[in-house]
């Protein structure tokens, strides 16, 4: 909040001798600036600033000061400052565009030359200048150390199975070079956890054996208990999960807390590198207090008043609360549009460990009838008051790739249709109570199991309970624990389970489509497939359905073209592909989440998407313009 000796502060920034008044200084940081241990604004920011025109934007410009009061549930989700920060080498605009953000300029030739521009005079969070020798430092003693990357060069930094030639070509300018092009960079780059390419190398050389003496080595791995000096290196270059303060920076805010802790500061960075149109350093707000709370309670802490934003740990089901709540408190709720391809949606698991289960959940039709057999509109209704999508897990109208037949496909209420399309796959017989009976003679009891994480799977796996009954299926709900959840998912031992739909709904063709085939070990409806394509063939096992094998093959065509056209042809096939054969049950998508902020705070969009990829939360829509009006909206 904004507060009285913040507004003294404001007002005794523009008198102070020296400082020009169309362009003050963060009262947050005069401590600093009277014992003379920063630099002033010129010499802190770069000759080229990152200028923000807020009011081409459509907000407005706003005043230094004041703090935010979030809730977490967790310490680890502390990487909230990271991705809401979202400050990135090139990051996304609101129009989900790449744009130069920590860069000065990039540049990119036949989609596998990449040359990076840094800004002349920018600094880390320490003041040490961001140069050349930093990428260097993480690409040569970082990425292509085998103690630091055991499992190699990351995936997002290969094409076709090779990494780039790295080239410092000055101070101030970098090139990564591949023999085929890496769509992947960008967009890894641009990512809610971006791929590291970038440390503060003369920090970092004190944890670096090639760089420390061994006796000093030695010492710091005493001092923070560690056994090996790579296990050093990486706790103490955490960029995601900010957990050491020590750690320079090129965030909006810096952390002040070492952990263990119940509350965790961050900072404005003295060094950060945009500016508004009036030449006022961002971020507008000076600090940021992650406080945690139990993750049962968040909801109820925040129609209590007891946080300044809060996106995390709600959901529309407190809307009523909170709406309620702004007749008590100077707050205010905004509903964005999540960006899932599914709310929540029904995986059931191709490389399930039940031979006979699995052989039906390989059959297309049985897949569809599942699906057929949802009555979404009831679900609509019951569990979103009417005001999500009733849709298959597919991406949103949102996306310039959308069609409407994606949405559709097989998504229609229709029981009659699912009863036929089982009885063709020869499920004909029942037992008294009308429930199938197996090609084993076993009754069709589908057991979903969910990371236990929150009531409305369970409301709706009631509701989808009584819609697989009147086509001859038994559900059963079991909840576990998220990671043995998904160590059992990858054994084998689940047969369904409950999850989100596709993370990101709102694509570019631009953007990897492999959300859409088996390329990760963690997708629940083919975890074993994933691996395969995962681990480049060393694990796991290949697709076992043309389809699945046409989708992987689809994205290695993605990951080799240039040409817009052949993206965008490649999405598309590979969104037909995966609707019309139902790998993933969708039920509804553009649900509604909650924007809960205090009634000072400006420019927070009355709408916008919210997902963790691509919009990384809040990160897109700039926190670090936010700032604190003395007027309630």
């Amino acid at each position: 909040m904004i507060t009285r000796r913040t507004t003294l502060g404001l007002l005794a920034s523009v008198l102070i001798p020296g400082v020009a008044r169309a362009v003050p200084e963060p009262p947050f940081l005069r401590p600093n600036l009277r014992a003379q241990s920063l630099p002033n604004l010129r010499d802190r920011l770069p000759k080229n600033p990152r200028r923000i025109n807020l009011a081409a934007m459509g907000r407005q410009p706003g005043q230094y000061g004041g703090t935010v009061r979030m809730l977490i549930g967790s310490q680890k989700d502390i990487r909230m400052m990271t991705i809401n920060g979202y400050a990135r080498l090139v990051g996304y605009t609101e129009d989900l565009e790449f744009q130069a953000d920590i860069l000065e300029s990039f540049d990119v030739q036949e989609g596998r030359i990449f040359t990076f521009k840094i800004r002349d005079g920018h600094r880390w969070s320490n003041g040490s200048y961001l140069t050349s020798e930093d990428f260097r430092y993480t690409w040569e003693d970082v990425i292509l150390n085998k103690d630091l990357r055991k499992g190699g060069i990351q995936r997002e930094l290969l094409a076709n199975g090779e990494g780039p030639v790295f080239e410092v070509i000055d101070d101030l300018t970098v090139r990564y070079t591949w023999k085929a092009p890496n769509p992947d960079f960008l967009p890894g780059l641009a990512a809610a956890s971006p791929v590291v390419i970038l440390l503060p190398s003369a920090y970092m050389r004190h944890f670096h054996e090639k760089y420390q003496d061994v006796f000093r080595l030695s010492a710091l791995m005493k001092q923070y208990r560690v056994k090996k000096w790579a296990d050093l290196h990486i706790k103490m270059s955490r960029q995601y999960r900010p957990e050491n303060p020590d750690l320079p920076s090129l965030d909006p805010w810096v952390a002040r807390t070492t952990p263990p802790a119940e509350q965790f500061v961050f900072e404005r960075n003295p060094f950060f590198h945009r500016v508004d149109e009036n030449g006022l350093q961002l971020p507008y707000i000076d600090r940021w207090l992650l406080n945690i709370s139990s993750s049962e309670i968040i909801a109820a802490k925040t129609g209590a008043g007891e946080t300044d934003l809060q996106t995390t740990g709600v959901d529309f089901a407190d809307y009523a609360f909170f709406k309620d709540a702004e007749k008590r408190y100077p707050v205010k709720v905004n509903l964005w549009k999540r960006t899932q391809g599914s709310k929540l949606a029904l995986l059931p698991n191709l490389n399930c460990g039940d031979t006979v289960w699995r052989d039906l959940f390989w059959d297309v039709r049985v897949r569809r009838a599942l699906s057929l057999a949802i009555d979404r509109h009831e679900i609509n209704m019951v569990s979103f008051y009417g005001l999500a999508t009733e849709s298959a897990d597919t991406i949103l109208p949102d996306s310039p790739l959308f069609k409407p037949e994606y949405a559709a496909a097989w998504a229609s209420h229709d029981p009659d249709q699912a009863n036929r399309l089982l009885d063709e796959v020869g499920l004909t017989q029942r037992n008294s109570d009308g429930i199938r009976l197996l090609p084993d003679g076993r009754e069709a009891r589908i057991v979903v199991e969910t990371a236990g994480e929150s009531t409305l799977e369970t409301d709706v796996l009631e509701l989808v309970k009584d819609h697989w009954a009147k086509i001859g299926f038994s559900l059963f709900i079991k909840t576990s624990q998220r990671d043995v959840f998904r160590s059992r998912t990858m054994g084998g031992e689940i047969m369904m389970s409950m999850w989100s739909g596709i993370e990101n709904g709102v694509p570019t063709e631009e953007m990897n489509p492999g959300e859409l085939a088996p390329t990760r070990d963690d997708q629940m409806q083919w975890p074993v497939w994933g691996m395969y394509y995962l681990s480049i063939e060393q694990n796991g096992k290949p697709p076992e359905l043309p389809e699945a094998t046409q989708l992987v093959n689809l994205v290695k065509e993605w990951k080799r073209s240039v040409e817009t056209d052949d993206k965008t042809r490649i999405w598309h096939e590979m969104l037909d592909i995966y609707t019309q054969n139902v790998f993933s049950i969708g039920i509804v998508n553009a649900t509604l989440q909650p924007v809960m902020h205090s009634a000072h705070l400006r420019n927070i969009p009355e709408k916008a998407l919210y997902g963790f990829d691509p919009t990384c939360y809040l990160g897109v829509y700039m926190p670090d313009t936010f700032w604190y009006s003395e007027e309630v909206s």
